[in-house]
């Protein structure tokens, strides 16, 4: 119970203000002029305003309320390490028997990892847990933790804060850091990536300082080793040579005594592109079709293209005096022996062997495809006839073999079943629906088509009488296709409404200079959260399936499911975050769930010193539960809050009204009675004198 003097006015204040002035100056007055009844009157008038205010004694009925101290329990990842779970458990009890011996209230609030790698958040659930507590009633926050927090410092509580620190003196660890990495590199190049390599916590003397070996990988390869100080960074120099999304794996052995090896391994995932390419376009003559290639290769940013039209051939006889051409020589040799293995692409665009270049130059160009090289031969009259490039020896790795006979008439191009199957045309149809009647795709025709007897390779589009009209092989370590047409450029046109010409000649460029995307056979697995969708595309029927190594190198076999002709796929979930290599037959790729370099095991040595502002702004201290668990102590607000062996924790006094009652002093017109008595008393002791 709780009493107190409280007013509640006749007048507005302000009115009772002015009249008290008014009292106050009539006060002075009968003072300075020696009225001998200026103590009465001013009695008087205090007392007739004391009635204005209308004194009372307010009386509380109060309940006390008890004081609620928070348990803030970390389970993230790094404080379930080696035995911090049971000094938890441990910590949370002793706690809970202290605080009901106190008569405390306890709230018990679990912290868990953060999603999207946040690691322990710590400070945002104690921020969290207090905007559900009432702070007047706040006696002590205790967070049982191994101490180690990623976010911010939170707003200190009105109470002291503690730590009961999990872990143990021994503990130690070595983690492997990725310092620098770039996000993309050029493919044959050589780029830098920087590591480093860190001891922390008591590490054992007989590894203290000592070089280590630091195992690496590039797209799930066998491991190579290097050797790398501890505490010192390491330049690690690294060459791409595989287009698209390459993923680079660090991994150290683990060693005994260490806390986890979680934090022995690093992913790095680097887009691999290429700098320039380099086509060489040959056109035999001039014609038609010619600036469609032309236009479709210069429009490509990534492309530096060198074209030669031959305008004036050897056997051309027409009496200029060489003196006054114009045009310049055909380079031959530095083209074909000195430079050819700078290009990534030769086309020969309707050309006839002339004699421009000798059959040794055509033997060299072999030779570049066989080792790695691509070559697209586009094939007009010339290719059926005595002088096609096929009599040459480049003869021995094209797909097809002209038969010399040329069809001159109407047709339309068509895919074949492997040509609906392959990358380099499968859906090229998609956006040009069947006419009615038909099944074909609504592409326009052709009016020349070559006949060629295949040899090898891939039929993807087929021509007149199903006769081939694009093959595409492979030749030792190079690629080489052959397209028995020359009218594509029908379709840049629009005749009779057009085709997926630049889709078509993009696609296959691009597949001849070795673009991921386009590739035959290949398996792609696109992360998503936890999620993986799976992708086989292959030119064989199947069935097909992925085997899926863990990071804990656990395996499962996962069937894929024909959605696309070509195309396998299945969509899988990972148990855990992490590296994960899928192979399918002799495709193999890998893929990164999640976070393969989780935040929440950058350090896992126990310390305070993240929550160290914190308990420092609130005087409140740690206790090491390794050392003995903590008695509790009532303290003062205010004063030091944690000693040897104990921790305290600050009785609040709070409480809630359950009834209130108001009783006046005395009446208000006993007020005024007793102040009109006294103005008067004041005034007949001023007239007897």
């Amino acid at each position: 119970m709780g009493a107190e003097v409280v007013f509640d006015p006749l007048l507005i204040w302000p009115v009772i203000a002015g009249l008290g002035a008014a009292a106050l100056l009539v006060t002075a007055l009968s003072l300075w002029r020696g009225l001998a009844g200026w103590a009465f009157r001013a009695l008087g008038f205090a007392l007739i305003l004391t009635a204005l205010a209308n004194p009372s004694l307010q009386n509380e009925d109060r309940q006390a309320l008890s004081d609620i101290a928070l348990v803030l329990r970390d389970e993230t990842g790094s404080n379930r390490l080696s035995d911090r779970q049971a000094q938890s458990e441990a910590a949370v009890t002793q706690l809970s028997a202290e605080l009901a011996r106190l008569g405390i209230e306890e709230r018990v609030v679990s912290v868990a990892d953060a999603p999207d790698n946040g690691g322990s958040t710590l400070n945002t659930a104690l921020d969290a847990a207090l905007a559900d507590l009432p702070r007047d009633r706040l006696a002590g926050v205790f967070v049982v933790s191994d101490g180690l927090a990623h976010d911010a410092a939170t707003t200190p509580p009105p109470a002291p804060v503690h730590l009961v620190q999990t872990g143990e003196a021994q503990d130690w660890d070595r983690r492997l850091i990725v310092r620098n990495a770039p996000a993309y590199g050029i493919l044959g190049e050589t780029m830098r990536l920087t590591l480093r390599i860190e001891d922390e916590g008591n590490v054992p003397e007989a590894l203290s300082d000592r070089p280590v070996q630091v195992g690496f990988a590039l797209n799930g390869e066998d491991l190579r080793y290097a050797t790398a100080p501890v505490g010192e960074d390491m330049g690690l120099d690294l060459t791409l040579d595989r287009g698209g999304l390459n993923v680079l794996r660090f991994v150290l052995e683990p060693q005994d005594g260490e806390l986890t090896d979680r934090n022995n391994a690093a992913v790095v995932q680097i887009n691999g592109i290429r700098d320039r390419l380099r086509v060489l376009l040959v056109s035999g003559e001039p014609h038609t079709g010619q600036r469609t290639w032309r236009n479709l290769l210069k429009s490509d940013p990534s492309v530096d293209l060198v074209h030669f039209t031959i305008l004036r051939p050897p056997d051309r006889q027409d009496g200029v005096p060489v003196n006054e051409l114009s045009l310049i020589a055909f380079p031959t040799r530095e083209l074909f022996v000195e430079k050819i293995d700078e290009f990534d692409l030769i086309i020969f665009d309707r050309y006839r062997r002339r004699g421009i270049l000798p059959s040794s130059y055509f033997e060299n160009i072999r030779r570049y495809v066989s080792e790695g090289g691509a070559l697209l031969v586009v094939g007009g009259t010339e290719l059926a006839s005595a002088e096609s490039i096929y009599h040459s020896p480049l003869g021995r790795i094209l797909p097809g073999e002209p038969t010399a006979r040329v069809f001159e008439q109407p047709f339309t191009p068509h895919l074949s079943e492997m040509g609906q199957r392959h990358p380099v045309t499968a859906g090229l149809d998609a956006d040009y629906p069947p006419r009615a009647g038909s099944d074909a795709p609504s592409w326009g025709r052709w009016l020349r088509q070559i006949d060629l007897t295949p040899r090898g390779g891939a039929v993807v589009m087929q021509g007149v009488d199903e006769r081939p009209l694009l093959i595409l092989d492979h030749a030792g370590e190079g690629r080489v296709a052959i397209l028995a047409s020359d009218q594509a450029w029908l379709w840049d046109r629009g005749f009779e409404g057009g085709g997926p010409q630049a889709e078509l000649l993009r696609r296959l460029a691009h597949w001849m200079m070795r673009e991921p995307d386009l590739e035959e056979e290949a398996l792609v697995a696109e992360a998503d959260g936890q999620g993986l969708r799976i992708t086989r595309r292959s030119l064989d029927d199947g069935p097909h399936g992925v085997t899926i190594t863990g990071p804990d190198d656990s395996t499962v076999e996962v069937p894929l499911v024909e959605t696309a002709p070509g195309r396998f796929t299945a969509d899988w979930q990972g148990a855990e975050p992490g590296l994960y290599r899928l192979r399918s037959g002799e495709q193999e790729t890998v893929a990164v769930l999640g976070t393969a370099n989780p935040r929440e095991y950058e350090r896992v040595v126990a310390g305070g010193t993240p929550l160290a502002p914190l308990l420092d702004a609130t005087r409140g201290g740690t206790a090491v539960i390794a050392a003995g668990l903590p008695a509790l102590r009532l303290i003062d607000a205010g004063r030091q809050a944690y000693g040897r062996g104990w921790l305290g924790v600050t009785p609040r006094g709070a409480y809630v009204t359950t009834d209130l009652r108001l009783t006046p002093l005395l009446p208000a017109w006993a007020w005024l009675l007793l102040g009109v008595g006294f103005v008067l008393g004041g005034w007949l002791r001023e007239s007897r004198r």
